[in-house]
């Protein structure tokens, strides 16, 4: 992989570069189309001899990734292209939409395969076992598995979905190919012909891929929440600078890859100079763009730190929050003292686990809660969510 990679793609290091990112692209989808065509020929040729249709079904599916690649090429081609009038974010989206029509594709693929398998174990043929043809699509595994392992580094590498998935497709091309060798054996040296049930198991896992590929392109369109890695990468720049007191309402805009832009809002203290603050602000929208590419622009919270009877009644929202749901949090508080009453204004975050009618039920046991500390209390209570993806574990 490093020598194509170094052969073909000028300042190969620089992966943060649009140039250098769309170079990874184009190559990846050149070395794809390249394989792909080689190992449909080889395939179909040895279907044919063999009278095999797992075979000829294994040999249309890597025809379909081969043009999977053509429109990958295309797409990395198209989301190259700097901004406009009509789109001033770019075109970088053309990459999940290129991913698209190839889930499309796959899964038109897997089904017309699935057609034909059915035929075949209506009307099964007899297999002819040729020991070279079958040792050349034992080979083609093997460049499968290249093939897999080589996109899902470039994937890594530049953090591209499209190539991850290209990854996840060719292992499953190596799962597929395997179960129609392993038909063949069975055909020859047991004498049950399993072809039209090989070809079935391959269309099946053709059309999964299709629909993976499909699943893990909708989400970047749709919208995702924040990795928490890149999450905790934004947050901590902006929280390393003094005068920022914390952040909250991390919001990221996927524009395709490595093209994003994102809000947050920083605490910081009331009693400052808000030109002090505002540097500061700067500074650290100007690092995170130097640092992660991204574009943030940052909100300022004005936060009442020295007020020591505004700072302990937060203190006591937070600990009613936790003793409620641990999961809870809060921001944006603060206290406007009356005669007879107490108004807390805060902004609540809940789990999206949560309906309607229970937040409605939290607001209600928090503001109770409180005004069991102190009758004065009115909360003013808006309910928020966080744009932080869970992760699995911490979904159980």
């Amino acid at each position: 992989m490093d020598f194509l990679v170094k052969k073909f793609v000028k300042n190969y290091e620089q992966v943060q570069d649009s140039e250098v990112r769309t170079a990874y692209g184009m190559l990846a989808s050149v070395v794809g189309i390249l394989c792909n065509v080689f190992l449909f020929a080889v395939k179909i040729l040895i279907g044919l001899i063999m009278g095999s249709i797992a075979v000829t079904a294994d040999a249309f599916n890597n025809l379909s990734d081969a043009a999977s690649s053509v429109i990958s090429f295309v797409g990395v081609k198209m989301a190259s292209k700097p901004a406009d009038d009509e789109h001033p974010f770019g075109h970088g989206r053309m990459e999940y939409i290129a991913a698209f029509i190839v889930a499309f594709l796959v899964i038109q693929v897997g089904f017309s395969l699935f057609q034909t398998s059915i035929g075949k174990l209506r009307n099964p043929e007899d297999i002819t076992f040729d020991l070279l043809p079958f040792l050349i699509l034992v080979l083609s595994i093997g460049i499968k598995l290249w093939m897999a392992s080589y996109n899902r580094r470039l994937g890594k590498r530049i953090d591209s979905k499209v190539m991850k998935a290209t990854a996840a497709d060719s292992l499953g091309d190596v799962i597929t190919t395997s179960a129609t060798a392993a038909s063949i054996l069975i055909s020859n040296f047991a004498g049950v012909n399993v072809d039209g049930i090989a070809g079935l198991l391959v269309s099946v896992l053709v059309m999964w891929s299709g629909v993976s590929i499909f699943r893990d392109t909708l989400e970047p369109l749709v919208g995702e929440a924040v990795d928490p890695e890149l999450y905790q990468q934004i947050t901590d720049l902006v929280e390393s600078y003094d005068g920022i007191l914390g952040t909250h309402d991390l919001i990221v805009h996927n524009y395709g890859p490595g093209k994003s832009m994102a809000s947050i809002h920083a605490e910081v203290p009331r009693n400052v100079d808000i030109e002090d603050s505002h540097e500061i602000i700067d500074r650290a929208e100007r690092e995170v763009a130097r640092k992660l590419g991204i574009l943030l622009v940052i909100h300022m919270d004005p936060l009442a730190v020295e007020d020591e009877a505004v700072n302990r009644v937060r203190k006591e929202v937070k600990e009613t929050l936790w003793l409620i749901d641990e999961n809870l949090s809060f921001h944006d508080f603060r206290m406007v003292r009356g005669k007879k009453q107490i108004n807390l204004i805060f902004d609540m975050v809940v789990p999206h686990s949560y309906s309607e009618e229970q937040r409605k039920k939290l607001t209600d046991k928090v503001a109770l809660a409180m005004q069991h500390k102190d009758p004065r209390y009115q909360c003013v209570i808006t309910v928020d969510q966080s744009f932080l993806a869970v992760s699995n574990d911490e979904k159980k």
